[in-house]
This record gives C-alpha cells, structure tokens and sequence, in this order.
C-alpha cells in the first residue's frame, strides 16, 4: 500500500482542486488554501504565466514555513493563448473580461474579439511550481487546439466550453472531466509533478 502524500495547492479555487484530485492517485491529499485556514487571494503580480506559477509557490511557502514548516507546497498558473490575438488572454486568462473573475463573461469577451477571424488556433498552458526544502521544480503541459463559434457543453470551467484540443471535434466541456483528465495541459503537467514526488 502506497504511502499518503500530502501536498498543498496555492489556490482556494474549487474547480481546479476537484480537478487535481480527479488526476493524481488517491494516496496524494491534496489540500487548497481554505484548508489550512487562509481565505485571502494570493496576488498574481507577474506577467507571464510562469511568473504567477512562482510567486504563488513562493508565498505559500514562506507562509507554510511559519504555520506548517514540513508540509510540501505547489502552485499552478494557466491561461489560453490564441494564436490570432497574439497570445491573449495568456496571463491575463481568469480576469480577461475585467474583475472579478467571470468565465461566462471572459468566454463573450474571447468569441467577440474573434469576431470575423478565420484562424482560430491556440493553446492551452499550465506551469507548475514545486517547492520541496527552498528549492523549485517545474513542470510545464500544453495541449494545442482551437476555439469554437460558440460555448458547448456542460461540465469543466474556465474557457473549456470553448477549446476544442486537436484531434477531437467536442470541446473539454462537451469531452467530459474523466477524458479531459487525461489528455489536458494541466493533466500533462501533474503527471510530471506526480512521477517527481513518487520517486524522491
């Protein structure tokens, strides 16, 4: 029997932690912010994704490193880059419509900017920050892909009612969680972060 791993995620994001819990085995516990009691929005300052990735590991860590010095931390940044809009919303992905965050709104804002566009290629990204005794690791997914006329489907979040990934002709929403765990850029990503921590 494996041995419980338990890792905290930078992020009280409900969406996300149902998702990593549904992608990693079930001896990692996995435990979002509200977990360990903070209900602040850690700030999101960098302008790349791999920037958020960081700043959102290293101050989950030095908060841990006051409260629970022996816990292992990590964080992911994702965002949707569109080829024809030059990488938009890339970093900017969760708040493209403006504050606060609204998915509905973000994926109105993304089929009117591409309005009359022929080339509706993109890609999704996520980065993942691990921070094991100060040093980090990162590990990167992305899935290409491209953007459909209108929303559909039922289940995901974010732009997946959007993103139809190459080879398939239903968007991750309409694809379902237990496939889009699968062949997603954050389920890339957490595979190399789980294959990391199984062999340390």
């Amino acid at each position: 029997m494996l041995e419980t791993l338990s890792v905290v995620f930078a992020s009280s994001n409900a969406h996300k932690l149902e998702e990593l819990r549904g992608i990693l085995p079930k001896h990692f516990k996995i435990k979002g912010l509200r977990d360990i009691g903070f209900m602040d929005e850690i700030p999101e300052t960098g302008s790349t994704i791999a920037e958020n990735s960081l700043i959102k590991a290293k101050f989950l860590d030095d908060l841990l490193n006051r409260k629970l010095p022996h816990e292992l931390v990590f964080s992911d940044d994702s965002g949707l880059e569109v080829e024809a809009l030059n990488g938009a919303p890339g970093v900017y992905s969760a708040r493209y419509a403006g504050e606060p965050k609204d998915d509905s709104a973000n994926n109105k804002k993304l089929l009117e900017s591409l309005k009359n566009v022929s080339s509706r290629k993109a890609r999704f990204v996520t980065v993942i920050t691990l921070i094991v005794q100060g040093t980090q690791h990162v590990f990167e997914g992305e899935v290409s892909g491209t953007i459909a006329h209108e929303p559909r489907g039922n289940t995901g979040f974010g732009y997946d009612p959007l993103f139809i990934p190459t080879g398939y002709r239903s968007t991750f929403a309409e694809l379902g969680p237990e496939l889009k765990n699968t062949i997603s850029h954050r389920a890339i990503a957490v595979e190399k972060l789980r294959r990391y921590l199984e062999n340390m």
